[in-house]
């Protein structure tokens, strides 16, 4: 076989599929990076993870604040991660303070 029928013969390749996550409070399933990750650490330390990236238990929420307060309300994020959430923590979801997402990633900065 020459390189051109080698090249004829082979079947096109299938469209590219990424990674898809539910928020846990509206359940609806998107694309991983347009969602944000709260991670619970093995130390046990709950946090936002902005890379997506960081060992863990990750609850992903809706990264367009959306429900973000759905979430603090019916204690989805706590349910999911099997602890407490942080007043810290609890305190820059209300906020929907996203200050430091690179917005490479799909995300904007919190509740509009």
């Amino acid at each position: 076989m020459t390189p051109q029928t080698l090249n004829a013969t082979r079947q096109p390749l299938p469209p590219r599929r990424y990674p898809t996550r539910t928020c846990v409070a509206c359940r609806t399933e998107r694309q991983k990076r347009d969602l944000v990750r709260v991670v619970r650490a093995p130390d046990g330390s709950v946090a936002l993870d902005r890379s997506g990236r960081a060992p863990g238990r990750g609850a992903y929420l809706c990264a367009d604040g959306s429900c973000w307060s759905t979430a603090l309300k019916r204690k989805s994020i706590e349910r999911a991660l099997a602890v407490t959430l942080p007043a810290e923590l609890r305190a820059e979801l209300e906020r929907g303070n996203l200050a430091g997402t690179s917005a490479g990633e799909g995300t904007t900065n919190g509740p509009q």
